[in-house]
């Protein structure tokens, strides 16, 4: 069966593609801090690569440069907060 050619929704827009993977890598990032495992925070590690890539696209495309601001803030939050727990997981 052929694949559908209709071009994705996260290309269409990626400002909610953006907003959507910044929540999913906030998950994780909390699930790592409440419990610091290296699976976890490999997992938070992955998901905030997947949100920086969305960030990167939605600055391309000029997407709703405020809200972009925002997620980018937090994004950095959730990398300090992520490195921290990694320090906690090596320490171990």
């Amino acid at each position: 069966m052929a694949k559908d050619s209709k071009p994705s929704w996260k290309k269409d827009h990626p400002s909610t593609f953006l907003s959507n993977s910044v929540l999913k890598a906030d998950r994780s990032v909390k699930q790592a801090m409440s419990h610091p495992e290296e699976m976890a925070v490999e997992h938070a590690f992955n998901s905030l690569e997947r949100a920086e890539n969305a960030l990167d696209n939605a600055e391309q495309r000029d997407e709703h440069m405020d809200t972009v601001q925002q997620n980018k803030e937090q994004l950095d939050l959730m990398k300090r907060q992520l490195n921290e727990v990694q320090g906690q997981v090596e320490d171990r």
